[in-house]
Parts: structure tokens; C-alpha cells; sequence
């Protein structure tokens, strides 16, 4: 059974950094191997990874991890890329769990989480880390398509976007226009994983997430990424690529 992996499309240009370990992995769960066991065979994470009837019941997900070491799997897309972003980005998710486990410290599990828990969870969940000239960041910062996709489209050659966060990865086995990903701006020393992933242990925090480092971006907008942005009729989607909110003047 292969629980989904099967519609994964891993010619997808997105899933570049991620192919070489997660199709391999991906074949061995459609031979018949829990996602769990796939991803504990390829060895190359900080954690364990467990089914998820192990945890016990009442205990934190967040909790669970920092405790024991061991990360509940469904067998499922979700966790999948969930695994697979363990093994590419070991310290950035280890240190996301500290934090969770630190604020589930200072404030318990409530029916709401909190403005630091819920920025951690959208960072762990919907991120993408952006490495791009001034210029670029700027117009995606302030919703300037038109810049952005018009005469800023050479600047993407300069940039390099990973996909972070495990469910933006999921929702791209089904690509959809408005799929949009919560971007952090990464100012690691090269656009290797690997430095991505040990700046963003050294740089990320509670309080930095709370205050909303992100900008928003529709991720098929990306030049290269889909065959229908070549046209820039693609970007009048005013649905989808949206105008940015204007201030709410007094009174």
C-alpha cells in the first residue's frame, strides 16, 4: 500500500532538493514498508520515527519529540515529507521542537495556541526560505506582482527558494494556483541545505516567528516552476495574487 506516495511527481521542480533520498524512500513504501520504517532504514535523522499509535494518549506531539526522541508517523504524505525534511534539515527541526517544548513549558496546552506556538507551527508547516537580491525581497514583501514577475523576472535566476515547511510539500502533490507559501527570507553563507539548515538553528525564535517575518507567495507564480506562468496574464489572478492591505488610517 502505498498511502499516496504513488501520485508524487518528483520531476516537480520544487522537489528538486528532496529527490535524491525521498524517492528511494518513497519506492520502498510502495514495496510494502511503513513510512516509519522507510524513513528509520535511510538512518540519516536525529530522531526515531514511531507509529502513531505509540503516543500515548494526552501527551503532546511537541512534547513527545523533545522527550523521547521519537516522532509519531502516520503513513500518509504528511508525514512523509515530515521525515524527509528531518533528514535534510536536522538542526533547523530540532531547534522548532526546543522551542515548541519551551513554550508548552511556559504556557501548557491550551484549546488556542498562542501567537509564538502558532508562528512556529505555520514556520514548521507552510515555510519556504527564500535566498534573493534586495530587489526581489523587497517586491514579494510588498505584494508588487507586477515587478516581482515583470522586470524583476531575470533577479530569479539569482534566487534560490526551498520548500520548508511538510504540508506546503503535501498540498503540492496537488498543484493547485492558489497554493501559497509562508516565505522567510534565508541569509545562510551559501544556498546549500546544509547551511540552510545550521542558519536557521543559529537564527530562529520565538519572539522573531511571533512577529511575522513572512511574505506570501502563490508558489506556481515562480518563474520555471510552472509551464502557465510564462504568460503574464498567469499574475491578474487578483484572487490569488493579491493586493496588499492597506492601513487602517484613525479613527
Amino acid at each position: 500500500m502505498a498511502f499516496g506516495l504513488e501520485a508524487i511527481d518528483w520531476s516537480a521542480p520544487w522537489l528538486a532538493p528532496w529527490r535524491g533520498v525521498g524517492q528511494g524512500l518513497a519506492a520502498q513504501v510502495e514495496a510494502g514498508h511503513t513510512v516509519a520504517q522507510a524513513l528509520n532504514a535511510a538512518d540519516m535523522a536525529p530522531v526515531h520515527f514511531i507509529p502513531q499509535a505509540e503516543l500515548p494518549v494526552g501527551a503532546a506531539y511537541e512534547q513527545h519529540i523533545f522527550d523521547t526522541g521519537c516522532v509519531p508517523t502516520r503513513d500518509g504524505l504528511h508525514d512523509f515529507f515530515n521525515g524527509l525534511c528531518w533528514m535534510h534539515f536536522p538542526l533547523a527541526k530540532k531547534k522548532l521542537n526546543r522551542l515548541q517544548a519551551e513554550q508548552i513549558a511556559q504556557t501548557g496546552i491550551q484549546p488556542v495556541r498562542g501567537p509564538a506556538r502558532d508562528a512556529l507551527t505555520v514556520f514548521d508547516e507552510n515555510a519556504a526560505l527564500l535566498m534573493a537580491p534586495d530587489a526581489l525581497w523587497d517586491a514579494l514583501a510588498a505584494k508588487d506582482w507586477q515587478a516581482l514577475f515583470g522586470p524583476l523576472r531575470p533577479l530569479w535566476h539569482e534566487a534560490t527558494l526551498v520548500l520548508f515547511g511538510h504540508a506546503l510539500l503535501e498540498k503540492l502533490v496537488s498543484p493547485r494556483k492558489p497554493i501559497t507559501a509562508h516565505v522567510f527570507r534565508a541569509q545562510a553563507a551559501t544556498n546549500s541545505i546544509a547551511d540552510m539548515d545550521a542558519w536557521l538553528a543559529d537564527t530562529l525564535s520565538a519572539p522573531m516567528l511571533a512577529a511575522k517575518p513572512f511574505a506570501h507567495l502563490p508558489v506556481l507564480g515562480v518563474p520555471g516552476w510552472w509551464p502557465e506562468n510564462e504568460a503574464p496574464a498567469f499574475y491578474a489572478d487578483a484572487s490569488v495574487f493579491r493586493a496588499p492591505r492597506q492601513p487602517v488610517g484613525p479613527g
